[in-house]
């Protein structure tokens, strides 16, 4: 690994200098009849706002329709586009490749419907090039986001960023958004650590970041659903929750080298001058979550309601391929785990590694009490009906985890109050 010392340096580059700055890599599959306007439309947003050269890398994925010939037409008409092919599909894939060829020093990426409002791209990337921060993203759950989308696809994002707060401690608020951005100097060293080479790609390249020390600035963006994208949205859910899993396993079991990468990439703690405020070196740290009761329970049945949310949306995600104990089963133990991290951190103010195995033990056994619950709720009623309405399913397993809810607050505050960290 490169070591780094002090802020990182920013870029060094004039208006009319030869080598691009930024390059905004377009991962394609199938896309002959968008790749066209959208890396036109692109052009000429480059062209008349953004102030330094740029590159525009069309990462064709092993396309099976004319899209790699739209790419080459487009490489010849507009000046400074680049094309790179793929013989294996996976968007994870192509960006890993785009960015470990390219030379410019700032590497973007976007979706070739454009979702997002170009004019967030300069305030995207702005950061890397100063060198305030090392990586960038757009996010559509800001306060002042504006979003036009169906309510699925808000439940899912929403359920899947609760889900990385929950199980891999995330911090960051969209891991989703088709609208990145990443220094060259911290992707060269991130990069062969990112396993996936699909959707989980992005989410996976954040976890590392963030446990590796390193400034994540996002950027509000005002974006709009494509009504025809074909994303496989069940099959992408399910391929998310094996890379959580995964990833999660690499850091309990510390097969990722985070302690080198802290120490090559990340930013050291905030001190004081000599003598300033006549104390000892200062290092930011969370505030604390005061012990009330009122406040806690307030807490609690906020990840109570994102967990439930959650939980249904596994469930109705998983009911069909699996059945419904499975399925049950199944979502219930991956919002558990969610739930008692994110408990731990927000309504107890509890951090670090101290007596964590003990808390995630009292959430198994809470788990127990809540899969007794609801799969006792499902005999019950599968006895009675045969062939349950699914709105009937769904409102038995709302109540009982409620009650299972009720019991879980009970012994995680039992066995946190008295120990935070």
């Amino acid at each position: 690994m490169t070591a780094f010392s002090g802020p990182r340096a920013a870029v060094q580059a004039r208006p009319d200098a030869a080598g691009a700055v930024l390059d905004v890599v377009i991962p394609v599959h199938n896309e002959e009849t968008d790749l066209g306007p959208c890396v036109r439309r692109l052009h000429s947003h480059l062209s008349e706002h953004f102030p330094y050269p740029f590159q525009i890398t069309i990462a064709d994925n092993a396309s099976v329709d004319d899209t790699l010939k739209v790419a080459d037409g487009l490489a010849g008409e507009l000046p400074g586009v680049e094309v790179l092919h793929l013989d294996a599909k996976g968007r994870g894939r192509a960006l890993s490749t785009a960015w470990s060829a390219s030379p410019a020093p700032v590497l973007a990426y976007m979706d070739v419907d454009l979702s997002t409002d170009l004019a967030a791209l300069l305030p995207l990337v702005a950061p890397l090039i100063s060198g305030h921060s090392d990586l960038a993203i757009g996010t559509r759950l800001a306060r002042t986001s504006r979003v036009v989308r169906g309510a699925k696809r808000e439940v899912i994002s929403r359920a899947y960023n609760l889900l990385l707060r929950g199980a891999l401690a995330a911090r960051f608020s969209d891991a989703q958004c088709g609208f990145k951005a990443i220094r060259a100097d911290v992707a060269v060293e991130l990069l062969p650590l990112v396993r996936d080479t699909g959707w989980f790609f992005d989410t996976e390249l954040l976890v590392l970041a963030q446990r590796a020390g390193l400034r994540i600035h996002e950027v509000p963006v005002d974006w709009v659903d494509d009504p025809d994208s074909r994303v496989d949205i069940v099959g992408t859910a399910l391929a998310d929750l094996r890379g959580m899993g995964r990833l999660g396993r690499a850091l309990v079991t510390g097969a990722l080298p985070l302690a080198d990468l802290r120490a090559q990439l990340g930013r050291a703690p905030l001190t004081a001058r000599p003598g300033q405020f006549g104390r000892a070196p200062l290092v930011a740290s969370p505030g604390q979550v005061p012990v009330g009761l009122p406040r806690q329970l307030v807490r609690f049945a906020a990840v109570g309601v994102a967990s439930t949310l959650a939980y249904l949306l596994l469930f109705v995600a998983t009911r069909g391929a699996l059945g419904a104990q499975p399925a049950n089963l199944l979502a219930l133990l991956l919002t558990a785990v969610a739930n008692t991290a994110a408990n731990r951190r927000l309504t107890f103010g509890i951090s670090g590694r101290r007596h964590v195995g003990r808390h995630h033990l009292q959430g198994l056994l809470a788990f127990g009490l809540g899969l007794a619950l609801t799969s006792g709720s499902l005999a019950v009623l599968h006895a009675v009906h045969t062939a349950p309405a699914r709105p009937v399913e769904l409102a038995v397993l709302v109540a009982a985890n409620l009650a299972a809810t009720v019991l879980r607050f009970v012994l995680l505050r039992l066995g946190m109050h008295h120990r935070r960290g």
